[in-house]
């Protein structure tokens, strides 16, 4: 029994993939099986261990941790962090005025902290859950709008950095799910009208780039708007990234709904549950489930989607960073900002596949 649990193959031949291997019965396996293999083995590992002192070398040992005069870094052979410690400011927080950016601060912390709130599931409760975002949403604006309480109005067009994108990414979730719910059952929908509807409306939102949905809620959707009402440009923006969003969720949600047995419905028509109960309390949790690792795909590409707010005048952190780099004085450093920035945005989408990863978990336990 001892070796049938150390190998995967069993004495039957058979493969059993819940078999455990000791690291060096699986390096053998899967590495150092074949003369071929142990040749590219050792080739990888050659580019692997090159590359890794070069970052080394270049990143950590021989770079600039800390100064406050760019010619320490020009004298440096290794990275210039120091640039990162010298613009962190205006890269983080944008245009947003600077004496105010400890509102910033705040603002981010209790954004935080009612986001890890929201995925803990023992807070999955509406009653919780909807006064927390309410208050969430009230604080967040007075903090970045100010005007009251003593604070300075700030208007959204100096509004940028981190908390921009994170406020995009946010809007963009919170109206995009339900729209692409609502199309992918409409699409699926006995009703001819609401199928034709939410077909002409998803394939014509997918059929052209986020980039003219943006131009078309800057400088076209005003048009339509009477003499003397406007809306803010921010919240234009907002909703047209989540109208894009809800568009291509919607279909991954359509193919969730297709993989439902029919027999589901079959079950829950023998009890007399309307459409809407069947729906809500049956289908759509499973349809949810089974497509959450696509639902969560799209979720990290819209947060990378609000970098397009560049075209219109809007400064999220990539933006900001582009900006703050053009001071001639820290310009050839811009590979370090770059860098500071692409780890921002794989900080939050890791994050993001982690806890998704582990609601697949939850789902497959039974405790959710």
């Amino acid at each position: 029994m001892a070796a049938i649990t150390q190998s995967p193959v069993h004495r039957t031949g058979t493969f059993d993939p819940n078999a455990r291997l000791t690291p060096a019965a699986w390096m053998k396996a899967n590495l150092f099986n074949s003369p071929g293999q142990i040749l590219l083995t050792l080739a990888t590992a050659a580019v692997l261990l090159r590359f890794l002192w070069f970052v080394l070398d270049w990143g950590v040992f021989n770079a600039v941790w800390s100064a406050t005069d760019p010619e320490t870094c020009r004298q440096a052979t290794g990275a210039c962090w120091a640039v990162i410690g010298e613009k962190h400011r205006p890269m983080l927080f944008g245009l947003y005025p600077y004496d105010q950016h400890w509102r910033l601060v705040i603002m981010m912390v209790v954004y935080l902290a009612t986001v890890v709130l929201s995925l803990w599931p023992r807070c999955w409760n509406m009653r919780f859950l909807v006064p927390l975002w309410i208050g969430t949403a009230v604080s967040i604006g007075i903090l970045m709008f100010g005007g009251v309480l003593g604070l300075r109005y700030v208007p959204t067009s100096e509004w940028g950095g981190l908390p921009l994108t994170m406020l995009l990414f946010t809007g963009t979730v919170l109206i995009g799910m339900p729209i692409a719910v609502l199309l992918a059952l409409g699409r699926r929908a006995p009703l001819p009208v609401a199928r034709g509807v939410s077909v002409v409306f998803i394939e014509a939102l997918r059929g052209v780039p986020l980039i003219t949905i943006l131009f078309v809620a800057v400088n076209v959707f005003p048009l339509f708007l009477p003499a003397g009402v406007e809306v803010d440009k921010l919240l234009r923006i907002t909703v047209g990234i989540a109208i894009f969003f809800a568009c291509y969720q919607a279909e991954v949600i359509r193919g969730g709904l297709q993989a439902i047995p029919r027999g589901q419905y079959e079950a829950a028509a023998s009890l007399s549950l309307s459409y809407w109960q069947t729906t809500r309390r049956i289908i759509l949790p499973q349809a949810l489930r089974i497509c959450l690792p696509a639902i969560t795909n799209h979720i990290i590409a819209a947060m990378k989607n609000t970098s397009f707010v560049i075209i219109i005048g809007l400064f999220d952190i990539l933006t900001a960073t582009t900006a703050v780099m053009q001071d001639p004085l820290w310009r050839q450093f811009y590979v370090e900002a770059y860098l500071f920035v692409a780890g921002v945005y794989l900080f939050f989408g890791y994050a993001l596949s982690r806890y998704a990863r582990q609601v697949e978990k939850w789902i497959a336990e039974g405790r959710i």
